[in-house]
């Protein structure tokens, strides 16, 4: 089903992915496809770093900290992939065509949420496979790893030294390695303005 994705997007590393079957099959029925990707793929690196998919038991641990950043979003998401710059990939509970949930981009460092005209399997099939550029900025990751040579690990991404929302550049010189957790944490709390 997914022959499209896998033959561009090749497998760079693994962490262990926990079986979540009861999870899985309430999802399934809103997103054809998710239980054989997510169980085959879950917790996989794909391109060095460039898209990955959550591991199974990272999938709520995610969801509540991608909305505890976007409020408006909560209890609304599923949180199932993210990119090199942290930018979090959902299925949407409130936008569904033909019955499969669509999916979100969820993006904090410019505190925006893109809606994608795409469900589960046509992001990876279609979005990602011919939009690749459009859908996770690879000429820029590219431009990244020349300047750099650091691939984030499973817990990192390349995060904004001043979020573009408090109109930082979207340039090479504003990146650096971040942890992720604390990227998101931190975007969240200047977004939404905590002590």
């Amino acid at each position: 089903m997914y022959e499209p994705f896998l033959k561009i997007y090749k497998t760079s590393s693994q962490v262990e992915n926990s079986p979540a079957t009861e999870l899985f099959n309430k999802i399934e029925p809103y997103a054809d496809g998710f239980s054989s990707l997510m169980s085959g793929y879950g917790g996989t690196t794909f391109n060095n770093g460039l898209y990955r998919l959550h591991a199974a038991q990272d999938i709520l641990k995610w969801t509540r900290l991608v909305e505890e950043t976007f409020t408006d979003y909560k209890d609304r998401i599923i949180c199932f992939g993210y990119d090199w710059l942290g930018r979090h990939f959902a299925l949407d509970k409130s936008r569904v065509e033909k019955d499969q949930m669509l999916v979100l981009l969820l993006e904090p460092g410019t505190a925006e949420v893109m809606q994608i005209p795409a469900n589960y399997s046509a992001f990876h099939n279609d979005e990602l496979v011919h939009y690749q550029n459009e859908a996770l900025a690879s000429e820029f990751y590219s431009d990244w790893i020349h300047s750099s040579g650091e691939i984030p690990s499973n817990n990192q991404c390349i995060g904004y030294k001043v979020p573009l929302f408090l109109n930082g550049s979207d340039t090479i010189d504003n990146l650096e390695l971040s942890d992720m957790e604390v990227y998101w944490s931190i975007c969240g709390q200047i977004f939404n303005g905590d002590d």
